[in-house]
């Protein structure tokens, strides 16, 4: 099949191309999608993990890639515009998440529902992802998506859109060991003095998480901040997160402390699973939970 579109740095928002993981697109009904998706064997920061794992955060990066791609290329919102990931999840369905079973060409089908248009502009979205690699199922994922334009987004933001990233002091790194990270430099918790839990670590000369200018602090890496908290908080710090759903609930502003708080709970549907907190300004930024089990759909 010929594709009706290809992927590119401004679509998905990654300048990078070896940050860029959809390749192209394919319409397949009204709101259904075929994306191709290349996902790497070794990866600069969505590296392998220990027993030859594939990094789940793939499946994370990538809904939030292919979103914002269709959202531009399929339903015409100009790049200029913002988006607001309201709420962000993925479930593993299969044991065998490996580097050899779950990298190179990967399809993803997406299914786009509650479709919000307003004057012909798409308003707001849900997704629905389905990841597969010769024909067998390796995970599902979801989001929640609005899309402010440039001018209401700097009404919205006012003082704020003048953060600048560079002017972020860069606060001493937990140790990487305990975040399940190689390279200090990855690691996104800092210790917490006075409260419990760790404030979040900002580098903003990370290539990954900060590929370009931003007036707060990206999704992505308060989804890294979750995963290393989790981390964190396990035993021997092997933590591999089969699944989260994240909530977002304000823009995390790059020049406050953020804190993260987590916790170990039990979940009628997953079983144990770590709950993580992001508060600024003793207001919440976020919730996410993680759990461990795969569910596996055969």
């Amino acid at each position: 099949m010929i594709p009706d579109g290809r992927a590119t740095g401004e679509l998905c928002h990654r300048p990078d191309a070896a940050d860029r993981f959809p390749v192209d697109w394919l319409r397949l009904s009204e709101h259904r999608y075929l994306v191709g998706v290349d996902w790497p064997a070794a990866h600069r920061f969505f590296a392998p993990l220990p027993g030859g794992r594939q990094d789940p955060m793939l499946v994370a990066e990538t809904t939030r890639q292919a979103t914002m791609m269709l959202a531009h290329a399929a339903y015409g919102v100009p790049v200029g515009d913002q988006f607001v990931m309201q709420e962000l999840g993925y479930r593993l369905l299969t044991d065998e998440f490996t580097v050899l079973a779950a990298s190179g060409p990967i399809d993803v089908v997406v299914d786009c529902s509650d479709v919000q248009l307003r004057a012909g502009r798409l308003v707001g979205m849900r997704v629905d992802l389905r990841f597969q690699r010769l024909g067998r199922v390796l995970a599902t994922s979801m989001g929640i998506l609005y899309c402010t334009s440039a001018r209401v987004y700097r009404r919205l933001r006012g003082a704020s859109m003048g953060a600048v990233t560079g002017a972020v002091p860069l606060l001493p790194a937990v140790p990487a060991h305990e975040t399940g990270r190689t390279d200090p430099a990855d690691v996104v918790l800092a210790r917490s003095k006075h409260r419990p839990g760790w404030r979040l670590r900002l580098n903003t000369a990370h290539p990954t998480l900060f590929a370009r200018p931003n007036d707060h602090v990206p999704g992505m890496v308060l989804l890294e901040a979750a995963r290393q908290a989790a981390t964190a908080l396990t035993p021997g710090h092997d933590f591999s997160p089969a699944s989260m759903r994240v909530a977002f609930h304000k823009y995390c502003e790059l020049a406050e402390p953020c804190w993260l708080l987590a916790g170990h709970e039990t979940d009628p549907e997953q079983g144990p699973v770590v709950r993580v907190r992001g508060v600024q300004g003793e207001e919440p930024v976020f919730t996410a939970t993680l759990g461990t089990a795969v569910r596996d759909d055969g």
